[in-house]
């Protein structure tokens, strides 16, 4: 149990670390390469901060461990949207205003529903994550036509900001985004051993320890992002950051695992984990429109409700982890 807890905490350090650097260096990369600044912020960054997620999940897969990597694509998207949301709406109310956002939020919860479809059976075969993977490569490509069409958007320019502040030279680049790359692979390979040996030593699922402690680890590079632009009062990427996560967990994430490895789909990961993720998603585009229209803004009293229902989530999670290691 030690090592595996030792594992568990280098490999989240090392994770969070290397993400880090991935996306810094892969931002910095696209940015010379002359991709727009607004891809950037969606793409780019999304896909980096949700790196972790989408590392871990592979291996797990590829281990024959596929709950883990559903409970951290599904676990990730609900830290995302109630923890991290939900405490920096608490530290300063999420101003949006960027037209974007405003299109992403319907279309997270129309895919996060097309998600839950395929659990019905009980099962993600190999084809509903090649039916993942074949949507998000649309989405992609919707996101990259608009992008391109896109102008004076507010994430554009906040995202530019955030480039010009502080672009590496391309051979810099190039060097953190490939060492970022293969520390990701490595620090995978260490959270998912120690997750395994964990939920074998205390007889709970893998699902569980992939929607507690590796769905808060590999949400942590969001965590600090949204922290940071809470500080530089950057508010669209906050929302940003988070809903390309999302985009990236329920489809890509997801979807690779279950084309590594087809998985059986326990009945709580529909009825409760999912239905939790459609339900937060959906609240979060009640925040921000309000009950009479677009009102811009996540308040500190909708932050407050988004921690107590994370709080009570991971409260009723960790019982059953008690009652299974004491049965």
């Amino acid at each position: 149990m030690g090592m595996a807890i030792g594992a568990i905490i280098a490999g989240l350090i090392l994770l969070v670390w290397s993400a880090d650097k991935f996306v810094e260096g892969a931002a910095a990369t696209a940015k010379h390469l002359g991709m727009p600044s607004l891809l950037i912020g969606m793409v780019i960054i999304g896909f980096g901060t949700s790196a972790p997620e989408l590392a871990v999940s592979a291996m797990a897969a590829a281990d024959g461990n596929p709950g883990l990597a559903l409970g951290n694509g599904y676990g990730s998207n609900i830290t995302n949207i109630a923890l991290i949301v939900g405490l920096t709406a608490v530290i300063a109310p999420i101003t949006v205003h960027s037209q974007v956002l405003r299109k992403e939020l319907p279309l997270l919860i129309v895919l996060t529903l097309i998600a839950g479809s395929q659990l019905l059976d009980g099962e993600l075969s190999r084809l509903d994550g090649c039916v993942l993977l074949g949507v998000f490569a649309a989405v992609m490509g919707w996101s990259i036509f608009q992008g391109m069409r896109g102008k004076n958007d507010a994430l554009a320019s906040e995202t530019e900001t955030q480039l010009s502040n502080d672009l590496m030279a391309m051979k810099t680049a190039t060097m953190w985004l490939i060492v970022g790359l293969v520390l990701l692979v490595v620090s995978s390979r260490l959270l998912v051993w120690g997750s395994v040996s964990i939920a074998q030593s205390l007889g709970v699922s893998d699902l569980v320890i992939g929607l507690t402690i590796v769905a808060i680890g590999t949400s942590l590079p969001e965590l600090a992002a949204a922290l940071a632009a809470v500080r530089k009062n950057e508010h669209d990427l906050i929302l940003g950051n988070i809903l390309g996560s999302g985009l990236f967990n329920t489809l890509a994430v997801v979807g690779l695992a279950a084309v590594i490895k087809p998985m059986s789909v326990a009945p709580e990961a529909l009825y409760r984990d999912w239905t939790l993720m459609l339900a937060l998603t959906v609240g979060l585009l009640v925040m921000g429109f309000g009950l009479t229209g677009w009102r811009k803004v996540i308040s500190r009293f909708d932050g407050s409700v988004l921690l107590l229902v994370y709080l009570a989530y991971t409260g009723y999670l960790l019982s059953t982890v008690v009652a299974a290691s004491t049965s």
